[in-house]
């Protein structure tokens, strides 16, 4: 069988999804094979259809808390799921990058390539990340699709974010002890038109974990042309 047989549709371009400081991409030389299995075979199989919700906020605002909370219930549902945590991916994935603004470029661009390829095997995507920059957050968009991207906005002020730090690691900020932390050291850019606010500093967590679900089940029922229709930031809302 030949690989045009097998479903390779060609030769990459010569240059990255994500542009990286101009440089090009050092495997060009490679072939994009689809496969014989697509991935509206395996969400049928899983029965629901596979989407990226970003949480985006503060350093403890409740992202990765709600993100893995809001798993397990959709997990009892019979969603096949996975949360990206922002922590556990600088363990291995992307262990070699710190806190410049360079490198959370770079962070967010492999994560997102990679939860593009979770999307294509089918997996409802939770992806807890500060994720600062609105640009950065707008490459992430562009990587995975609007259509199947969706931001959410873990709201919290940096004062309430403080004081659940169990890290301390705002107070190591304010002491110049941590570099680039946001909030303190580094800026954060507010979305400006997410999918949807979870304001954890109003709600209990109990409250949030609920309106998140009921949001994240209901646009999974809302066709991927539909959302694609409208301009990137404004999604079909539920509040």
């Amino acid at each position: 069988m030949s690989d045009t047989d097998a479903g390779c549709r060609g030769l990459m371009p010569c240059c990255p999804t994500y542009p990286t400081d101009g440089q090009d991409m050092k495997s060009c030389n490679t072939f994009f094979c689809d496969g014989r299995i697509r991935r509206p075979d395996r969400e049928r199989l899983n029965g629901h259809p596979a989407r990226a919700f970003w949480f985006t906020g503060l350093p403890s605002a409740g992202k990765s808390t709600l993100a893995h909370i809001a798993e397990e219930v959709l997990h009892q549902r019979g969603i096949r799921t996975y949360v990206f945590d922002g922590d556990n991916v600088r363990h291995g994935l992307c262990g070699d990058l710190g806190f410049s603004e360079h490198d959370r470029k770079e962070n967010v661009r492999r994560i997102a390539e990679t939860v593009r390829l979770f999307l294509d095997a089918g997996i409802l995507c939770l992806c807890a990340f500060v994720s600062p920059l609105r640009a950065n957050r707008q490459a992430v968009r562009d990587i995975i699709g609007p259509c199947d991207f969706f931001e959410v906005y873990v709201k919290c002020p940096v004062t309430v974010c403080e004081s659940r730090d169990v890290k301390g690691l705002y107070g190591k900020a304010r002491q110049g002890l941590v570099e680039n932390y946001t909030g303190i050291s580094a800026p954060y850019e507010e979305p400006e038109s997410p999918d949807i606010v979870v304001d954890t500093s109003r709600n209990t967590i109990e409250e949030s974990v609920q309106s998140l679900t009921d949001f994240i089940l209901q646009v999974m029922t809302v066709p991927c042309a539909q959302k694609d229709a409208q301009a990137p930031g404004k999604a079909v809302r539920f509040p």
